[in-house]
């Protein structure tokens, strides 16, 4: 491994500098990612296609000095390989075929077959080899929640008023498809690893919109499942494990101990305050305003330079947005970012 900055920074040992990689780094910011989408001739073709998954997985490293490639793929391919039958409505976002809404529906839903999602481990495998030991790979999944959000609702939705009428009225069907969920990703991460990811993240995108007692008991509860059962080492090394919930700032405590060694923050919450809370149980990852892209070149230094200042000395950071690079995102700003943070951060993790 050429730079295993992100992987140590991860397990709170000593980096040469704080590592950055961004969400969404491999996206339609980038015009060379839009041309190699334009030629598979959709989202779902170009993700289900190991060889141009890993072709947009490398793009933007070939622009910037990242310290970690991300999987290119998303994060309801669990679902799909349920045979929900997904798709992508022009201008709507993703869509299912079959919700899942009542107890028939539950009782007929099967875990995840993995025979359906080999196109993602052929792409893990193909990408792992093509990077050569330049920086660490991250596989991924959605967490069993923000699966079971989708799956409920047919789609994206606004105020999750079909899955939280399940969660208060038939709070048994919502555990059964988390539970469910929950075998799925632990098989479906393993199975990442397996073909080559080096750490792995869960992305808890609405875990954020439930209420305090309905985010331990429907969404963290089963991130702990998740964990407990993803493998822990493979290569000689700790396999690491991030852990983001968007707006999940209440919950940092009782997030720490879930069983990743890393929680990913948005930008709602300032990082050394979350530092003070979770201490060293925790590396923390974030937590950049993805708008603050939009600023010019030297603001966007002058806030890389107050969020690694807010973190202070020591081990333990990973530097990220606090969500989705945006697609409106002039790509000069980010290798703008990547440079600014590896320039004022030379030296702090050892401390």
């Amino acid at each position: 491994m050429k730079n295993d900055n992100f992987l140590r920074a991860l397990l709170r040992e000593p980096t040469d500098y704080t590592p950055i990689w961004i969400m969404r780094q491999a996206g339609r910011y980038l015009p060379e990612y839009n041309a190699t989408r334009k030629k598979a001739g959709s989202f779902l073709a170009l993700a289900k296609s190991p060889e141009l998954a890993c072709e947009v997985t490398l793009q933007p490293l070939e622009r910037f000095a990242l310290d970690a490639a991300i999987l290119f793929s998303d994060i309801l391919t669990i679902p799909d390989a349920m045979g929900l039958g997904l798709y992508f409505a022009e201008g709507e976002g993703p869509k299912f075929e079959r919700a899942v809404r009542t107890e028939e529906d539950v009782k007929r839903l099967p875990t995840a077959d993995m025979g359906e999602l080999r196109y993602v481990f052929d792409a893990v495998s193909l990408i792992r080899k093509s990077l050569a030991g330049r920086v660490p790979l991250i596989g991924f999944s959605g967490s069993p929640f923000t699966l079971a959000c989708y799956m409920v609702e047919g789609g994206s939705s606004d105020d999750f008023r079909l899955v939280k009428s399940m969660l208060y009225s038939r709070p048994d069907l919502l555990h059964a498809i988390l539970e469910k969920n929950t075998q799925s990703v632990i098989a479906y991460l393993n199975a990442q690893i397996a073909a080559g990811a080096q750490a792995v993240m869960v992305f808890d995108t609405w875990g954020g919109a439930l209420s305090d007692a309905a985010y331990r008991e429907f969404s963290l509860a089963y991130a702990k499942k998740v964990f407990a059962g993803v493998t822990r080492a493979a290569e000689g090394r700790t396999v690491p494990r991030v852990f983001f919930t968007k707006g999940g700032g209440l919950w940092l405590e009782a997030m720490a101990d879930c069983g990743a060694d890393c929680l990913g923050l948005d930008w709602t919450i300032d990082i050394g305050a979350a530092r003070g809370r979770v201490g060293s149980r925790v590396a923390l990852q974030g937590n950049m305003d993805p708008n603050v892209l939009f600023a010019p070149p030297q603001a966007i230094e002058a806030e890389a330079k107050r969020i690694l200042g807010s973190f202070g000395r020591g081990p333990g950071h990973v530097f990220n947005l606090g969500h989705g690079v945006s697609q409106h995102t002039p790509p000069e700003h980010v290798g703008a970012l990547v440079e600014a943070v590896h320039k004022h951060s030379l030296g702090a993790s050892k401390a």
